[in-house]
């Protein structure tokens, strides 16, 4: 059995390794097929056994590196890497001793997770197979990684209600549907359409019970990780406007350093609520879900300011093929689609409306 405990000490050993990586995965402009490369990199370093506890707010600091400095080189690799996170954290909060010892022997291994929701109608069921085991049907769509990850965990309707199912999908390639993900960016994050269909899982493959999934506050407050990879490729963003200012002589000019300075205070000012945002949501402080879900819309605004504002300054060469801000922003573009961001922004306005939830000190 793997000592998950003593994989979780990895992670500030992964974001220096990461720092002289990931300026590599920067400069490349690969984003068509899945970064099976990349993924085994970040395990190889200890990536992918890093964060499946957060056990004081070092191991926290250091995910949210980790986080924002793959998501400023490869959002597709962000996604993925997020994936992998949440679905080994879920695991290890709900699962059984056992459960979590197999998980342990997994990352071991190098097994790459991931989480699959979003369905279609009518979504994936699980029922007893009269055998003591489970059988699936249904078919998951936005699935990230169908048909090269390891272990996907997956939600299903049950009797109870929605219950977490973690399937071995290794030998699943012909079980997904790539054809399902056609899209502009993030394409290498292979999204497709995954059938489950006539599978068959033991009773060890029920983590928790129905509802877990979406308990608060870890259901919410847990979209911290994905800000994080986003404020990284927002933060990536400006320093190529940056680099390209400079490099051209642009910075010389009022209106376009008006146009950085803009773009630099919306991203730092991102980068502050994704921080406390974190940093909340670990310490499952009561104010963690309000804050994160306000800063869902802070980081979107920032992300849509500084893109546009890239796109003005560098113009036609921002949109070639071969341009990093090209690649971002059309990865990021996409990224930004999170479910139902109005319905977000609305609970996160009237829970602030309540309080100043801030600090301590109600509204200055």
């Amino acid at each position: 059995m793997a000592d998950i405990s003593v994989l979780d000490r990895a992670g500030v050993d992964l974001v220096q390794w990461l720092r002289g990586v990931v300026a590599g995965w920067d400069r490349a402009n690969d984003d068509e097929t899945f970064p099976a490369d990349r993924l085994r990199q970040i395990g190889a370093a200890g990536g992918l056994a890093a964060f499946v506890e957060l056990a004081c707010p070092a191991d926290v600091e250091a995910l949210l590196a980790t986080l924002r400095l793959i998501g400023g080189a490869d959002l597709s690799v962000g996604r993925i890497y997020e994936g992998h996170v949440n679905a080994t954290q879920l695991v290890a909060a709900y699962g059984d001793g056992a459960q979590r010892e197999a998980l342990g022997r997994d990352i071991a291994a190098g097994r790459l997770f991931g989480i699959w929701n979003t369905e279609r109608a009518p979504g994936v069921t699980i029922a007893p197979d009269g055998d003591g085991g489970y059988r699936l049907a249904g078919a998951k769509s936005f699935a990230t990684g169908a048909g090269h990850i390891d272990r996907a965990l997956i939600t299903a309707r049950a009797a109870g209600g929605r219950q977490l199912v973690l399937v071995d999908v290794a030998d699943g390639q012909e079980r997904a549907d790539p054809d399902g993900w056609r899209v502009r960016g993030m394409r290498g994050t292979c999204s497709g359409l995954f059938d489950f269909t006539g599978m068959i899982v033991g009773p060890g493959a029920l983590i928790g019970g129905p509802g877990d999934y979406e308990r608060e506050p870890r259901f919410s407050a847990g979209a911290w990780r994905f800000l994080a990879v986003q404020f990284g490729a927002v933060a990536a963003l400006v320093r190529h406007l940056r680099d390209h200012l400079v490099a051209t002589g642009k910075a010389e000019e009022p209106v376009q350093r008006a146009r950085f300075a803009a773009c630099l205070t919306a991203a730092r000012g991102a980068g502050i609520w994704v921080e406390r945002a974190a940093r909340l949501a670990e310490a499952a402080d009561e104010r963690a879900v309000s804050f994160v879900l306000m800063a869902r819309g802070v980081v979107e605004e920032a992300a849509l300011a500084v893109m546009d504002a890239a796109a003005r300054g560098v113009g036609t060469e921002a949109f070639f093929a071969e341009s990093r801000i090209d690649r971002i922003t059309r990865d990021l573009g996409l990224y930004l689609r999170q479910a139902l961001p109005d319905d977000a922004r609305d609970r996160a306005a009237a829970a602030w409306l309540a309080r100043d939830c801030w600090d301590e000190d109600r509204w200055w």
